[in-house]
């Protein structure tokens, strides 16, 4: 058994499958950075425009430092800070989607009574191996 830190959290694991541990995604910077930084021309252009993608680039900056998701053995965990806003059974997932593969900006999965869209705001290779392990997908 072993413990180690994964982001703010520490998880403890024996040498049972990834599957069978709990994983908490590290927080990823990029898509934030890459609005606030794209803003900063069109505020001159386009001052509205700008504004409005300034303002959402500030907010999923704000989101991908407060938000954690957390795979667990049977759900995918949301929270924030320490307190768990959402969880999602993997029993209940019909289908998951990461998008753009070479740049993934958006991750999208179905469950039974609803669909989700999430920006990638969390350690993409991370969350596409629990992914492909806790929940596989199936091709048609």
């Amino acid at each position: 058994m072993s413990t180690h830190k994964t982001g703010i959290k520490t998880v403890t694991t024996s040498k049972a499958p990834l599957s069978a541990s709990t994983v908490e995604l590290k927080p990823s910077y990029n898509i934030p950075v890459v609005l606030a930084i794209a803003a900063i021309p069109l505020l001159f252009l386009q001052p509205w425009v700008g504004g409005a993608i300034a303002i959402l680039g500030l907010f999923l900056m704000f989101q991908a430092v407060t938000i954690r998701l957390q795979f667990t053995a049977t759900d995918l965990d949301i929270y924030r800070g320490e307190k768990l806003i959402r969880r999602f059974p993997y029993l209940e997932w019909q289908n998951w989607r990461i998008f753009w593969d070479k740049i993934p900006i958006l991750f999208y999965f179905k469950e039974v009574k609803s669909i989700h869209f999430l920006p990638i705001l969390f350690d993409p290779n991370t969350l596409k191996k629990c992914l492909e392990e806790r929940c596989p997908r199936i091709e048609s």
